[in-house]
């Protein structure tokens, strides 16, 4: 990326401490690759500890960043504790943590999931989102200035009915993004700015390939996993007094 106040290319992760979840696939994936060829130090999880090691390997292959990887269910309180306290036995402070994992849920109908689908999905997007920060604030704290990011949907937002997914999954992104809106106010005073995003359905990918390059994208074009993450390195790169607290998309 260019800043056109110099002309000079900057990066706006080189240098920092990186922890996605849900990196396994999509979007977290795009993130955790694009992290590492901005020189950031990442840490990524996954529900599946090889699908996280997989994902870091090619981070390392890559770019050759230092990345480490880590299993953490979200729907598991267990696994989020352990999960932050092996990440703070490699670094004593975390300036970017990215709440990317989530269960999705398929299906209109209350009756189109059992209700162990149903519970884990809530606890997954709501209740796990909500123990990962608690449980990273302290490296948190322990940065310059740090970013929380949420990947909530744009399910959570009012009368948004167009996704198809279970209610269950609406109710996990509206939760999740009650909890964004409070905490960001409640750690304003610390320095610490909470970031959401409410993208409706976008397409994944690899966000430095040529393929998502914006000028090749139009207005009838679905949304891109690059300009999901434009939107973020937007919102981190700038000065500390500026508090952007949510993105919210046109839908098509």
């Amino acid at each position: 990326m260019i800043d056109t106040r110099s002309g000079e290319a900057w990066m706006e992760l080189a240098g920092k401490t990186v922890v996605v979840t849900g990196a396994g696939r999509g979007f977290g994936r795009a993130l955790a690759l694009h992290a590492g060829r901005e020189r950031a130090r990442v840490f990524v999880s996954a529900r599946s500890l090889a699908a996280a090691r997989e994902v870091a390997d090619e981070v390392a292959a890559d770019s050759g960043a230092q990345v480490d990887a880590f299993a953490c269910d979200l729907a598991d309180p267990a696994t989020v504790r352990a999960f932050a306290h092996d990440v703070a036995a490699h670094t004593g402070h975390v300036d970017v943590l990215v709440n990317n994992g989530a269960r999705y849920l398929p299906g209109p109908d209350l009756w189109d999931a059992d209700d162990e689908a149903i519970s884990d999905t809530v606890a997954s997007g709501a209740t796990g989102t909500l123990l990962t920060v608690k449980h990273f604030l302290p490296l948190l704290r322990a940065s310059a200035g740090a970013d929380v990011v949420n990947l909530v949907s744009s399910a959570a937002e009012t009368r948004n009915h167009r996704s198809p997914a279970h209610p269950a999954f609406y109710a996990a992104k509206a939760a999740q993004a009650g909890f964004a809106d409070v905490l960001s106010h409640r750690l304003r005073p610390e320095g610490i700015r909470v970031i959401s995003l409410y993208p409706p359905d976008f397409t994944d990918g690899d966000p430095l390939h040529p393929a998502w390059d914006s000028a090749s994208r139009t207005p009838d074009d679905p949304l891109t996993a690059r300009s999901v993450l434009d939107c973020v390195l937007f919102a981190i790169n700038q000065p500390r007094d500026c508090f952007i607290r949510s993105f919210h998309f046109e839908q098509p």
